[in-house]
């Protein structure tokens, strides 16, 4: 399967030249010209670049960054604009676009980071934790249990973590307790119960199964 880029623009100009570069280049190009069509787009495919101008009727580009960020965190994003002040830069990156370059630009230097961040899409993490019901970043802090990555607290992802760690067994309260708090709480506490329940309302209910009286563990099957 061919890289695939979404560009969101509003000048028709823009979007015929870096789309025509882009699949010169072999890249599965999709276009949009408004911030409405371009984030129904992003949500709805899987791009490994969004390539999202700033300034557009409608919807912008940083409310379109804004929705990206929120429901798809890990989404690499390059913001192309004719703003080319600090603040508009350190903004969009705050806000988590991976580059920011200002308009008008030189094709081939796009191109070239572009590229440059599918090449780091591809590039395997150390860190990634995978099991055949989900997958955590704790890197990052986002867990993939099949519908796209999902923030977490950093709680939720020592949590998670921990029994990932140990897939296939079950992961007794008190090691849970001390591996992920630190010390030992009161046996009453209910703090990895409470803590059960917000990874499986925000992943799956039955990732995380309960071996009653004895803990929790993530299945491998």
């Amino acid at each position: 399967m061919s890289d695939r880029v979404l560009v969101i623009d509003d000048e028709p100009g823009v979007v015929r030249l870096v789309s025509r570069a882009l699949r010169s280049e072999g890249l599965d190009t999709d276009t949009a010209t408004s911030g409405e069509e371009g984030l129904r787009l992003a949500l709805r495919g899987a791009y490994d670049v969004v390539l999202l101008d700033l300034v557009m009727p409608g919807t912008d580009g940083v409310s379109v960054l804004g929705r990206l960020m929120r429901l798809r965190p890990g989404q690499a994003i390059i913001v192309v604009s004719c703003l080319s002040d600090t603040m508009s830069k350190v903004r969009c990156l705050e806000m988590g676009a991976g580059d920011y370059l200002p308009k008008p630009f030189v094709l081939d230097e796009l191109l070239a980071r572009i590229k440059a961040r599918i090449r780091a899409q591809h590039v395997p993490n150390p860190h990634i934790l995978t099991t055949p019901r989900v997958v955590l970043d704790p890197v990052r802090q986002e867990a993939d249990a099949g519908h796209g990555p999902v923030r977490l607290t950093r709680r939720e992802s020592m949590l998670l973590a921990e029994l990932i760690q140990h897939a296939g067994s079950t992961v007794s309260k008190e090691r849970l307790l001390s591996s992920v708090w630190g010390y030992s709480f009161h046996p009453e506490s209910n703090v990895v119960d409470v803590y059960i329940r917000r990874l499986r309302t925000k992943l799956e209910p039955d990732v995380i199964s309960t071996v009653r009286g004895v803990g929790y563990r993530v299945d491998i099957a």
